[in-house]
């Protein structure tokens, strides 16, 4: 894969005009074989279910709580979260502007 079809930057406002596939909440904005990139807006409720990869999430708008299995912690713009692959987590009381970058690790 060549690197110049790869972005090197995508803006918040870009993201949010991305087509979002069939069945999918998130639209793509980067795919290597060793990472993928996503933007975000959960709804609420947040109908996720646990993953195949860890993934990161970085908080660009918004604020509300984040559960990880039985743990919630306070979300603001800036935050990054952690969700090891299998773990339970959502969104939770969060405010209408909430969007995130979500950052998945190698496949497995």
């Amino acid at each position: 894969m060549s690197t110049h079809s790869i972005p090197t930057r995508v803006t918040t406002d870009e993201a949010d005009v991305l087509p979002l596939p069939a069945g999918r909440l998130s639209a793509q904005v980067l795919n290597t074989p060793g990472i993928e990139a996503r933007w975000y807006r959960p709804p609420n409720p947040d109908p996720q279910a646990p993953h195949d990869r860890d993934e990161v999430y970085i908080v660009a708008a918004g604020t509300g709580e984040f559960v990880r299995g039985t743990a919630s912690v306070n979300f603001a713009p800036g935050d990054l979260l952690f969700v090891a692959k299998g773990e339970v987590h959502r969104f939770e009381n969060h405010t209408p502007d909430t969007a995130v970058w979500v950052v998945f690790g190698p496949g497995v």
